[in-house]
């Protein structure tokens, strides 16, 4: 191996410009590997964050009342009345046990109780109608990191305290410490102190959440000692769909994965990841037609020199093996080039504008799997497109190129 490299050595100095030209163009390519990659990657965790970062992987509740036909012949044209029964807020049972069981769910690293329904926030002349989710502080801090998100008061949820959005305390004219009475659907009211103010980072949402005890939600929503939802957080979020089927199939319950919740986003998601793969095999198949077609007038140049090692007895294989080793060095040289050209794009769009908030636009996720794995792409595919040229050079006829 060691005559075999050393020839393939020189050959590649000796067509200096040539060799220049193609590490040029492999460096190329695996930059743009690297950058685009990193750029959407990175895009995708931001979408990913800013989306699923307010909201539960998984959200497990009890199957809606199902509708129900009334009246009317069913034989007739029209058909019998279908009824649609108003939907109830409806406890969770035994939801320790089944909570305890989705815990145990491999995968999940987080589940927490929760008691969500409507209700009108009213503050004076103002009313607007909200979310109320009743929920432990601590406990759900797991799902959805509430304390970061706080930019008044406190996250303080006890007894008659509340926190609400930034938005809704912005309609109601209400700040930290003001009082905000809650009526439900039944009439029964209660009143709160309104011990922090929290920016979900979605309008909506800013607009329509309070959050209260869990304790005082099951009062308020006549739920005592039950809750209406159980939210999980899971590891891997795309294995959500799976995890959500084998609750639903393990409890009875309703099990909502945010894969089925957001359809859109996920969408969008698996098209960025599409996109990055094709251009990603296009840019990999223009590497190695610039390899082979180097390596193929190489051995043009070339031939008389594989003739007179043939006629000194370098055998075929060798002579395989040469060209072979010149893609494989042209590969892995280029590719270290294209980690440092990969590595300064993604630092430059990085850093090339920024948010109001101070985060980057262009967020650019560079990790060492990634150049490990371009590397390894940029060298395969080098030693892949020198099989032809290597073959071609290793079924060379000796007397027919020296006479040439």
């Amino acid at each position: 191996m060691i005559f075999e490299w050393h020839v393939a050595r020189r050959f590649l100095r000796e067509g200096r410009t040539q060799t220049t030209l193609i590490l040029t163009g492999v460096a190329v390519g695996v930059g743009t590997i690297i950058f685009l990659s990193a750029l959407i990657t990175g895009l995708q965790e931001s979408i990913i964050e800013r989306t699923l970062g307010n909201q539960a992987h998984i959200v497990v509740r009890p199957a809606e009342d199902v509708p129900r036909a009334v009246g009317g012949n069913p034989e007739a044209a029209g058909g019998p009345r279908v009824i649609r029964p108003p939907q109830k807020i409806r406890a969770v049972q035994r939801w320790q046990q089944v909570a305890a069981a989705l815990a145990a769910e491999p995968g999940v690293i987080a589940v927490a109780p929760t008691v969500n329904g409507p209700a009108f926030a009213l503050r004076g002349d103002g009313t607007k109608a909200v979310a109320i989710r009743g929920l432990d502080p601590k406990g759900y801090s797991a799902i959805v990191d509430l304390e970061q998100r706080i930019v008044a008061g406190t996250l303080g949820i006890t007894g008659f305290q509340a926190v609400i959005g930034v938005e809704l305390a912005k309609n109601l004219g209400i700040v930290v410490g003001d009082k905000l009475r809650l009526l439900v659907g039944d009439g029964t009211t209660a009143i709160y102190t309104v011990n922090g103010l929290i920016d979900i980072g979605n309008k909506d949402l800013n607009e329509r959440w309070v959050l209260i005890p869990l304790r005082a939600a099951q009062t308020l929503f006549g739920l005592e000692g039950g809750v209406s939802t159980i939210e999980v957080k899971v590891n891997e979020i795309f294995t959500a769909q799976a995890i959500a089927a084998r609750m639903s199939q393990t409890t009875g319950l309703d099990a909502e994965s945010w894969m089925t919740s957001n359809g859109q986003l996920l969408v969008g998601l698996r098209s960025q990841a599409s996109s990055s793969i094709m251009i990603q095999t296009f840019v990999v198949l223009a590497v190695a037609l610039g390899i082979a077609s180097v390596l193929a007038v190489s051995v043009v140049q070339k031939s008389k020199e594989i003739g007179i090692m043939m006629a000194f007895g370098t055998s075929r294989a060798k002579i395989l093996r040469i060209f072979l080793l010149q893609g494989g060095a042209v590969g892995l040289v280029g590719s270290l080039g294209g980690v440092l050209l990969g590595v300064g794009l993604g630092a430059f769009f990085a850093g090339l504008v920024r948010n109001p908030d101070g985060s980057s636009t262009f967020p650019v996720e560079l990790r060492g799997a990634l150049y490990l794995r371009a590397a390894a792409v940029a060298t395969i595919t080098g030693l892949l497109a020198a099989v032809i040229p290597a073959r071609r050079a290793a079924s060379l006829d000796p007397a027919v190129t020296i006479r040439g």
